[in-house]
């Protein structure tokens, strides 16, 4: 089983750290230019505001809802990523960084209630550092990744995923977009599309050759970790 544990709204939830009054309220993170927005709460978004959109797009959002804005500090994003990382370190012997918000834990052998312990990484991270994870547990990285997303849409979930039964990941795979897929670009979508590919499932069902044909070798790693085959 592997962990994808990953920051929710990581820079945006980083200031509030420190700005707890924000809490509950938009805000938005930009670009070291001060040119775009680079990250956005849940209530941002909720506004209509999407990243990469330039500020003085939406400079009347801004002033209209009271957003509250910062310049990006990667130093401070640095300290607490770090920070996280302890914490997750703590749950695996084998943590692998993926990004400065995101990380796996490869959770081999190990013989627990993985939804309770998805549940009690996630609480512990924000017990511990103040930043709001969703950890997703799953027979592979790219399912991991799908249950992670899982917890973001559905807070009920209290943080964690575990995702395994084969009638539960075919009926998460049918509505899940296959641009949303870890390994599935831009390009590589515009080619999915074509083929009337639509969803993760679609792509799932696809046969090996044609796959193969399409993308290669990496998108064939893809496919395999949604029919549930390890490949790493």
């Amino acid at each position: 089983m592997y962990a994808l544990a990953d920051c929710n709204n990581f820079f945006a939830s980083c200031e509030r750290v420190f700005r707890p009054d924000l809490n509950g309220k938009p805000v938005i993170v930009l670009s070291n230019n001060d040119g775009c927005a680079i990250a956005r709460s849940e209530e941002a978004k909720a506004l209509g505001i999407k990243m990469g959109d330039p500020f003085f797009k939406i400079k009347p959002v801004v002033e209209r809802y009271k957003v509250a804005v910062f310049s990006s500090n990667f130093a401070l994003y640095g300290d607490m990523s770090a920070r996280v990382q302890e914490v997750l370190r703590g749950y695996s012997p084998c943590v692998e960084v993926y990004s400065i918000d995101e990380s796996f834990l490869d959770l081999s052998g190990m013989s627990v209630d993985f939804k309770a312990y998805a549940e009690q990484i996630s609480r512990d991270c924000r017990r511990q550092t103040a930043i709001p994870v969703s950890v997703g547990i799953a027979p592979t990285k790219t399912l991991a990744k799908i249950a992670s997303k899982l917890c973001k849409r559905y807070p009920r979930l209290n943080g964690g995923c575990y995702m395994h039964r084969p009638q539960d990941i075919e009926k998460v795979l049918r509505k899940f977009p296959v641009g949303d897929v870890w390994g599935i670009g831009r390009h590589s979508l515009r080619k999915l599309e074509e083929i009337g590919v639509r969803t993760a499932w679609d792509y799932a069902s696809l046969p090996e050759s044609t796959v193969m044909g399409l993308f290669h070798l990496p998108g064939l790693r893809t496919w395999k970790e949604l029919l549930r085959i390890r490949t790493s």
